[in-house]
């Protein structure tokens, strides 16, 4: 009988480095540091939430977190301690660096999402079950008597009966053991788990961070394209990554040029391009063009509602902006297609439209859309 392929971990993006193989976490210093300083005071928070857009270096940070605290030995703050230390970079050949990359750290649970019930593939949630095995692992004394810590990948990810139970953990808290909760949008969780945390925002980073943490995953950036990237990826790596592995510069340009014919939609031009995004195989492809369509949309109705003209993220744009968008009301109208765009491509996916039918029926929302507020 064939052995089953492994699953894919949860918390790994295709092609990149685990966040406990990133050694160098570029643009968060301010967060690192407000750390440091915490475990210097003797005031350690028992549970951190690291808070902030996907892909902008979360995981990594509580991975060197968990790294440090597992690692550096517990100081008496007598005359003779060390100074504390001024970074949470310990070296590769530490066995706790060691033991942490091939997740076989003693004193360390991963809580990421699971099989699910036939081992098929990844559950959507975390369910409860694997609260509860965190939390046995928690009632066990630690060999040494030591610091013991976990990571949630990510909390938002958690079903209601999770939640809970998570909750009654960070409610009574273990002694020894520090908490690093993931949260992408920490505004959909319990304000009970909210409350008892320490929250630390990570911000998008800015194109030279950017570029920096794209290269040390394996991305490429040309230095003419970096303020493009930050723009669209909204400075996230993740997205960045995802951007520069499947030519999203390049589709963001051809989705500005085809938005330049409107409200005359080019139509050769947009059959061109859903056929590119549509074909068999480009899955991929497709969603990042509804990305983009979503995200243009978005630059459209902003500049409508603020009258402000964001960095160009590919050429031409910032006129398109301008002739498009001119006032509130023309805002209001894109915010409302994009709204109606990103529903129909949830539904159409769902009952497996043919990609290029329904992206090229989107364009044509969109020339729909800018020829009733040019009548205006």
């Amino acid at each position: 009988m064939a052995e089953k392929d492994p699953l894919p971990e949860p918390d790994r993006l295709e092609g990149a480095p685990h966040p406990r193989e990133t050694r160098v976490l570029y643009g968060h210093a301010a967060q690192e540091s407000a750390f440091l300083q915490a475990h210097a005071s003797g005031r350690l928070h028992h549970a951190w939430m690291l808070t902030g857009p996907k892909g902008v270096g979360k995981a990594t940070l509580a991975w060197r977190a968990a790294r440090f605290l597992l690692a550096t030995p517990a100081s008496d703050g007598g005359m003779f301690a060390p100074p504390p230390p001024e970074t949470l970079d310990i070296a590769e050949s530490h066995p706790v660096a060691r033991r942490l990359l091939q997740l076989a750290e003693p004193r360390h649970f991963l809580l990421r999402r699971g099989p699910n019930d036939k081992e098929t593939a990844l559950s959507q949630v975390i369910s409860v079950e694997e609260v509860r095995k965190m939390k046995s692992f928690f009632a066990l004394t630690a060999a040494d008597g030591g610091h013991r810590t976990a990571i949630i990948d990510a909390v938002d990810e958690m079903n209601t009966a999770a939640a809970n139970a998570l909750l009654k953990l960070l409610e009574e808290p273990p002694p020894q053991v520090t908490l690093f909760l993931i949260a992408h949008q920490p505004a959909r969780l319990l304000p009970t788990i909210r409350s008892r945390c320490r929250e630390l925002r990570l911000a998008p980073l800015g194109p030279q961070d950017l570029a920096d943490a794209l290269t040390q995953a394996g991305g490429e950036v040309a230095p003419g394209d970096r303020a493009a990237l930050a723009e669209l990826s909204g400075g996230s790596v993740g997205e960045a990554f995802r951007l520069t592995n499947l030519d999203g510069l390049k589709l963001y340009t051809a989705l500005t040029r085809l938005f330049a014919s409107l409200p005359r939609l080019d139509r050769p031009q947009a059959l061109a391009l859903a056929e590119v995004a549509g074909a068999r195989g480009a899955a991929e492809t497709f969603d990042l063009v509804v990305t983009l369509i979503d995200l243009l949309l978005a630059r459209l109705a902003r500049h409508g509602a603020t009258g402000i003209l964001p960095p160009e993220a590919a050429p031409g744009e910032a006129a398109l902006l301008a002739r498009l968008a001119p006032d509130p009301g023309s805002a209001r109208g894109w915010a409302e297609l994009a709204q109606t765009l990103s529903a129909r491509a949830r539904r159409g996916k769902a009952v497996n439209l043919d990609p290029a039918a329904l992206l090229m029926d989107m364009l044509l929302k969109v020339d729909d859309t800018a020829g009733s507020l040019a009548l205006r």
